[in-house]
C-alpha cells in the first residue's frame, strides 16, 4: 500500500505554488503535464464552476427543501417527527456515501464514480417528485443523499489531484466563496418556487439542476487521476488506505479538528433560528438578515484567506488564529447566554455569532489542506474520511443544541464552545505545528 502520510519536507507547502496536476494527468516534469497545467490555467474559472457546482448541491438538495416541511407534513398526513426524518435520512446518505464513493474514485478515476452518483442522484430525486408515501419519500432521500456525496468528495479528490500547497488552499477559500452561498440561497429559492408550486415542485427542480451538472460534468470535467496512479485493490484494500491514514497522527488531528470546527458551525445552524426569533424576539426577517450578513462574513474571511494569508504565512499560522478566535467568540457567547453580564439582548450576541462564524473561513479550508497535503496517493479516500468525519459529528452536536428546550441559547454556546476547545486541543496535540516548522529543509 502506498504511504498515505507525506512529510513537510517533501512538499513544502508555503514555497509550492504551481498546480499539481492538470486536467490529464502524467509526470509532473513532463511537457504532457505542462501542456496539461497550462490547460487547467486557461479553464480554471470553468473548473471551479463545475466543482462549486458539486460542492453545493448537497447543501441546496437540504436546504431548499426547509420551507416545505409543513407542506409535506399537510399532504402525506404524516407526523411531523416522521418528516424530519426525510432531512436526516438525507444527511446520512451523505455522510455514508463519501466512504463509499472516495475510495471507488481512487481506483476507477474521478469521472465515471462521479458521473454514476450524479446520474443515480437525478434518478432519486425524480422519484422524490411523485413519492405517494413518506416511507417511500425517506428512502429515496437517503439514496439521493448517498449518490449526492459524490460530488462532494469528488471535487475535493480533484482540487487535490490538480494542486498542491497554497494553489491548493486558495482554491478551497473559493469553493467555500461558491458551496456558502448555497445554504444562504437554497432557502430563498425554496420559498419562491412553494409561491409558484407545492413542495413536490422543489424535487422537480433539483432534478432539472441535477441534469444540467451531470451534462456539464460528461462535457467539461475531465479525469485527473492517471492510470498510473490509481489503486488496483479491492475493498481490503480500500479499508487498509483509509487505516492507514488514520494512523497518520497529523492528518487525523486535522480530520477532526476541522470536522470539530464544522459541528460548532452545525451547532448555530441548528439553533440559531430558535436562538434569534424565539429567545431575542426577532422578526423572520431580521433573522434571514443576520444569517445572510454572518455567511457573508465566514466567506469573505474565507477569500482573504485565500487571497492575502496564504502565501504570507502559513498555512497552520493562520489556522491557529481562526480557531483562537474562534475559541474566544464561543466563550463570550456562553457568558452572554448564561446571563454572566445581564440581559446583553440580541446585538451583542449576533455579533458574537459574526465573529465565530467569520473566523471558520480561515479553520475550515486550512484544515482541509493541510490533510489533503498529506495524502498525495490516496486522496479520494482522505476526502472521504474527511467529508464523512465532517456530518456525522455535526450530525451528533446538532440535537444538543436544543437538549434544555427552546427557552435558553447556553447548550448552543456550550455546544460551540467544547467542539471549538476540542478542535484546537487536537490541532495542537496531534498536529503539533511546531515539530512540522523544524522539520523543514
Amino acid at each position: 500500500m502506498p504511504e498515505s502520510g507525506v512529510s513537510r519536507a517533501q512538499h513544502p507547502d508555503i514555497t509550492d505554488t504551481g498546480p499539481r496536476t492538470g486536467l490529464s494527468g502524467g509526470p509532473a516534469t513532463s511537457p504532457p503535464r505542462r501542456a496539461a497545467t497550462a490547460a487547467a490555467r486557461r479553464t480554471g474559472l470553468l473548473v471551479t464552476l463545475v466543482l462549486g457546482g458539486l460542492t453545493a448541491l448537497p447543501p441546496l438538495s437540504m436546504d431548499m427543501y426547509l420551507p416545505a416541511l409543513p407542506a409535506v407534513t399537510d399532504a402525506l398526513s404524516a407526523p411531523a417527527t416522521t418528516v424530519q426524518l426525510t432531512l436526516t435520512a438525507c444527511l446520512t446518505g451523505m455522510a455514508l456515501g463519501q466512504v463509499v464513493v472516495g475510495p471507488m474514485s481512487d481506483r476507477w478515476g474521478r469521472r465515471r464514480p462521479l458521473l454514476i452518483g450524479m446520474i443515480v442522484y437525478v434518478f432519486a430525486t425524480a422519484i422524490c417528485v411523485f413519492a405517494p408515501t413518506v416511507e417511500l419519500l425517506i428512502g429515496f432521500r437517503l439514496l439521493q443523499g448517498l449518490a449526492g456525496a459524490a460530488g462532494i468528495v469528488i471535487a475535493r479528490a480533484v482540487v487535490r489531484d490538480m494542486y498542491d500547497g497554497v494553489e491548493m488552499a486558495r482554491f478551497f477559500s473559493t469553493l467555500m466563496l461558491i458551496s456558502g452561498v448555497a445554504p444562504v440561497i437554497a432557502p430563498v429559492i425554496g420559498g419562491q418556487v412553494l409561491r409558484l408550486t407545492d413542495w413536490r415542485g422543489i424535487f422537480a427542480v433539483l432534478t432539472v439542476v441535477g441534469v444540467l451538472l451531470t451534462l456539464v460534468v460528461w462535457k467539461w470535467l475531465q479525469e485527473t487521476l492517471p492510470p498510473a496512479e490509481r489503486h488496483t485493490g479491492g475493498i481490503g484494500d480500500a479499508l487498509r488506505t483509509m487505516r492507514g491514514l488514520l494512523a497518520d497522527r497529523v492528518f487525523t488531528g486535522y480530520m477532526i479538528a476541522g470536522s470539530l470546527a464544522f459541528a460548532a458551525l452545525f451547532a448555530y445552524v441548528s439553533a440559531s433560528p430558535f436562538v434569534v426569533q424565539e429567545i431575542y424576539g426577532a422578526s423572520p426577517q431580521t433573522f434571514s438578515l443576520l444569517f445572510g450578513i454572518n455567511s457573508v462574513g465566514l466567506i469573505a474571511v474565507g477569500q482573504i484567506n485565500g487571497k492575502v494569508l496564504v502565501g504570507r504565512i502559513s498555512l497552520d499560522k493562520a489556522l491557529t488564529f481562526g480557531l483562537c478566535v474562534i475559541v474566544l467568540a464561543a466563550t463570550a457567547l456562553l457568558l452572554m447566554t448564561s446571563g454572566v453580564f445581564g440581559d446583553v439582548g440580541l446585538v451583542p450576541v449576533a455579533s458574537g455569532l459574526f465573529v465565530l462564524m467569520s473566523a471558520m473561513g480561515l479553520a475550515m479550508p486550512n484544515t482541509n489542506t493541510q490533510a489533503l497535503m498529506r495524502t498525495k496517493h490516496a486522496a479520494g479516500s482522505a476526502s472521504a474520511l474527511l467529508g464523512t468525519s465532517q456530518f456525522l459529528i455535526g450530525a451528533v452536536a446538532s440535537p444538543l443544541v436544543g437538549i434544555a428546550g427552546e427557552a435558553t441559547a447556553v447548550p448552543m454556546a456550550v455546544v460551540q464552545l467544547v467542539c471549538a476547545v476540542g478542535a484546537m486541543a487536537c490541532f495542537l496535540g496531534l498536529c503539533r505545528p511546531w515539530q512540522q516548522v523544524a522539520a523543514r529543509p
